[in-house]
C-alpha cells in the first residue's frame, strides 16, 4: 500500500512538473493564445475575399459583395469566373497551405528539430516520382494523382522500414537518416524519369508538375482530398497534448507513461497523409511546411494545442497570397514552387534573426 501511495505521489509530482514546463515553453513569446487564433481566422477570411478580386480579369469589391449578398451582378461572366475558376483555386490554396504547414509543425515537434519539413521522410520525392512515372505512361489526371499519393506513402513506409532495420541506434536519428536516404533515392528516380521522357511532350509536363501549381485544381479533386486531410488533421489535434509531452524528451515522456513509439507512428502517419494528399493535386511546393510553423510558433508559442491550428491558418493565408502573386505578376503564370522558394528563403532568414532559443 505504501509503495502504491509513493508511486501515485511521484506521478502527480511529475505531471505537475510537466505542466509547468509546457506552460513555460508555451509562454516563450508574449501575446500567444486562443484570441490570436481567432484573429488569424479572420485574416484568412479577409485574404480569401481579396483573392476573389485578383487575377487577369479584375473584379471590383462592389461586384464581389453584390454577388455574395444578392446573387446578382451586372456582368454575367462574374458568377462563372468566381464559382468555376477562382473558388476551386482558393479552396485548394487553403487546403494545401494549411496541410503542409500542420505537417511541418508536427514533424518539427516530433523530431525536436527546427529545420524539419514535410519532406522529412521522402514523401514529396516519392510523390514526385509517382507523378513523373504516370506522366511517362500517359495516364489521366486521376491516374497521376493516385500514383503520386501511393508512391508518396510508399516512400514513408520504406523510410520507416529502413529505420527499424538499423537496430541498436537512436530511433529518431535513424528515422532522419532513413528519410534522407529515401528522399535521395526517389530524387534520383525522378531524374531518371526526366531523362527517359520525350523532350517535346512528356518532359515539359513532368517539369511543370514538379514545380507545383493550382491552375488545374477542380472541385472534384478537392472533394476527394478533403476527407483524407480531415482524417489526418483530427487525430493530430486530439493528440496535440501528447506531442507536447513528447517534446520534453524521450525519457521524460516514457516516465510519464506515454507510449512514445505509438505516438511517433501516429504523428508520422497523419503528417505523411497530409503531405501526400495535397502534393498529389498541387505538385511539389516547398518551404511552406518549413517557415510557416516558425511564424506560428513565434506568435502563439510552442504549445501544439495552439500551434497546429495557428499553423493551418497562417499557411493557408500565406499560400493564398503567393497564389495571387502567381497569377497576377506576369501574363504567364509563375509556378508556386518557384515563388515559395524565392519568398521563403529570405523570410526564413528573418525568422532566424528574430527568434530565440526559448522557442525550442
Amino acid at each position: 500500500m505504501n509503495i502504491l501511495t509513493d508511486w501515485s505521489m511521484n506521478w502527480i509530482a511529475a505531471c505537475k512538473c510537466m505542466k509547468r514546463r509546457i506552460r513555460q515553453r508555451g509562454n516563450a513569446f508574449p501575446g500567444g493564445g486562443g484570441g490570436l487564433v481567432v484573429l488569424l481566422l479572420l485574416l484568412l477570411v479577409a485574404v480569401s475575399l481579396f483573392s476573389f478580386t485578383v487575377g487577369r480579369y479584375a473584379i471590383s469589391v462592389a461586384d464581389l459583395t453584390g454577388y455574395l449578398f444578392t446573387g446578382e451582378c451586372a456582368d454575367g461572366q462574374i458568377p462563372i469566373l468566381l464559382v468555376q475558376v477562382r473558388m476551386p483555386r482558393i479552396l485548394g490554396a487553403i487546403l494545401v497551405g494549411g496541410a503542409l504547414s500542420v505537417s511541418g509543425a508536427a514533424y518539427q515537434g516530433l523530431f525536436r528539430n527546427p529545420v524539419v519539413s514535410p519532406d522529412m521522410l521522402g514523401v514529396s520525392s516519392g510523390a514526385g516520382f509517382g507523378a513523373a512515372l504516370a506522366i511517362l505512361m500517359s495516364m489521366s489526371i486521376t491516374g497521376i494523382q493516385v500514383m503520386a499519393f501511393s508512391t508518396g506513402l510508399f516512400a514513408v513506409f520504406l523510410a520507416l522500414f529502413a529505420g527499424r532495420m538499423a537496430s541498436g541506434h537512436d530511433r529518431v536519428l535513424m528515422l532522419v537518416l532513413s528519410g534522407m536516404i529515401t528522399g535521395a533515392l526517389f530524387s534520383a528516380l525522378i531524374a531518371l524519369m526526366k531523362y527517359l521522357a520525350d523532350s517535346e511532350s512528356k518532359l515539359p509536363d513532368i517539369t511543370f508538375w514538379l514545380m507545383g501549381s493550382l491552375s488545374e485544381v477542380s472541385m472534384n479533386e478537392l472533394k476527394a482530398v478533403m476527407p483524407v486531410v480531415l482524417l489526418a488533421l483530427i487525430p493530430l489535434q486530439l493528440s496535440s497534448w501528447k506531442l507536447n509531452v513528447l517534446s520534453l524528451g524521450e525519457e521524460e515522456a516514457c516516465t510519464l507513461g506515454l507510449n512514445t513509439q505509438r505516438m511517433r507512428l501516429t504523428v508520422i502517419g497523419c503528417a505523411s497523409l497530409l503531405t501526400a494528399s495535397v502534393v498529389s493535386v498541387a505538385g511539389l511546393i516547398g518551404w511552406v511546411g518549413l517557415i510557416v510553423p516558425h511564424l506560428a510558433r513565434f506568435l502563439v508559442g510552442p504549445n501544439n494545442r495552439l500551434l497546429l491550428p495557428a499553423s493551418f491558418l497562417i499557411g493557408s493565408s500565406f499560400l493564398l497570397l503567393v497564389d495571387d502573386l502567381s497569377r497576377s505578376l506576369s501574363p504567364l503564370e509563375i509556378p508556386l514552387g518557384v515563388l515559395t522558394s524565392l519568398i521563403g528563403a529570405p523570410v526564413f532568414f528573418g525568422i532566424l534573426r528574430l527568434s530565440s532559443k526559448q522557442a525550442w
